[in-house]
């Protein structure tokens, strides 16, 4: 089911019963917001969009300017496939407007269309992302009580998740959503549907959908799914490891076949740029305090900003499942995680691998040792850094970068460093369980 027009979403709903339609856009931190329309008022809103209060929705409008119009897209009108059939129910994706019909500075979406438009007007026809979020099935929300005691690629009696992820595979393709294979992850209870690379701004959408209809399968079974990044200690934690390319029409602009890694000098400068930014832009992919308990070493979760071909202890890692082969050439940047807003994450990433196109950064020779075994003078002699160690400190870093501000935008930038010192604060001075175990009765 594909709609490219409006007259092919008017068709789609009249052949499928639809009654109500679902507008969807994100706020500020990527939390997803909807409200429904009827049919028959499909064609006010595709033409002039539907109006809401944006001083309701975080990282939006003041109250004293709060008019804000949705603007369907139609290009993502997919069927509801766990409603029912009759009178069924169908979601676009929108874009936010302010009442002026201009693309408003605050809505997510459009902040990674301008970034892809950067790339475009560098010549680069794609921006192509393919990210694979890992996450858990608890009992239910009330705790983290896990379905199984499996592991990696396991496939036994104890994957009590199989069914799950089935039955969430199916929903997605009936959603238009290409999925390429699904496993077991290492710490029980943990899981991965990964789904097919594809265009920026499409796969964000694909996130949003994706994290949805985890959620509401596993409520269908009775469990609870969570993308919270670390939800268990002594355990590995839940990641988004992206993988990125450029493309010019059909080919491959990471690709040289000359090249010992397999890699063009524009992809190793735009490798470059997201190693030189990677500190900067931590609290965007990784932009909750729990962010920062996953992103420790030990756990396959990368904190030192260092690059290698195999080794899963850097940052970024070059894929070699299919050596020289070049539409398979890509960067994998390992350190984002399921709970980002993803139009924010693939925006920052994009800016900061054009910007190391565009002055040309140097991408340092690759780091072929474990680098969890290394001791601290080993790496401050080799010039490896760190990813900042807590929320508070990424902030502290994001806050005075001119390029987090410039790929946010001066809308969303203040605002966004606003919400996060304030989260920092609120988790800075709780008291927890941990400090009363180990201190109440020896203080």
């Amino acid at each position: 089911m594909c709609a490219t027009t409006k007259e092919d979403v008017f068709r789609l709903v009249k052949d499928n019963d639809v009654r109500f339609i679902r507008l969807w856009f994100t706020d500020m931190l990527g939390q997803l917001k909807s409200f429904a329309i009827t049919s028959a008022e499909l064609e006010h809103a595709m033409e002039n969009g539907m109006g809401f209060d944006g001083s309701s929705v975080t990282g939006y409008q003041d109250i004293e300017e709060s008019d804000m119009i949705a603007k369907p897209d139609p290009s993502t009108f997919q069927m509801l496939p766990w409603r029912p059939k009759e009178q069924a129910v169908a979601r676009m994706f929108c874009d936010v407007m302010t009442p002026y019909g201009q693309p408003y500075d605050g809505d997510p979406r459009y902040i990674l269309k301008k970034a892809i438009k950067r790339a475009n007007d560098m010549g680069f026809d794609h921006f192509y992302v393919g990210p694979e979020l890992e996450y858990f099935y608890f009992q239910s929300a009330d705790g983290t009580d896990v379905l199984d005691k499996s592991g990696y690629f396991d496939l036994n009696q104890l994957d009590a998740g199989s069914d799950i992820r089935r039955d969430t595979i199916l929903t997605l393709e009936a959603m238009g959503i290409r999925i390429e294979y699904s496993h077991h992850e290492a710490a029980p209870s943990q899981h991965e549907i990964d789904m097919r690379y594809s265009d920026a701004l499409q796969m964000a959408d694909n996130v949003m959908t994706y994290r949805l209809v985890v959620k509401e399968t596993a409520q269908k079974y009775g469990v609870y799914a969570t993308f919270m990044p670390k939800p268990i200690f002594g355990q590995n934690g839940s990641g988004m490891h992206t993988h990125q390319s450029l493309f010019k029409g059909n080919d491959n602009v990471f690709f040289d076949t000359k090249d010992k890694y397999h890699l063009s000098d524009t992809a190793k400068k735009y490798i470059a740029g997201q190693l030189t930014h990677a500190q900067e832009m931590s609290c965007v992919f990784a932009q909750w305090t729990n962010s920062y308990k996953r992103l420790v070493p030990g756990y396959e979760a990368p904190v030192y900003v260092a690059w290698s071909q195999r080794n899963r202890s850097a940052l970024v890692r070059i894929p070699l499942y299919h050596p020289g082969k070049e539409q398979a050439t890509r960067m994998e940047l390992r350190c984002p995680d399921p709970a980002c807003n993803p139009y924010l994450t693939f925006a920052t990433l994009l800016h900061s691998g054009l910007d190391g196109i565009e002055k040309g950064y140097e991408l340092p020779e690759p780091m072929d040792k474990n680098l969890y075994h290394l001791t601290p003078e080993e790496r401050d002699a080799a010039g490896i850094k760190m990813l900042p160690g807590s929320l508070g400190e990424a902030i502290g870093i994001a806050k005075n970068s001119e390029f987090v501000r410039k790929a946010l935008g001066e809308h969303i930038f203040p605002r966004f460093i606003a919400v996060k010192e304030q989260e920092w604060e609120e988790y800075r001075i709780q008291v927890t369980e941990y400090e009363l175990e180990k201190y109440l009765s020896i203080l």
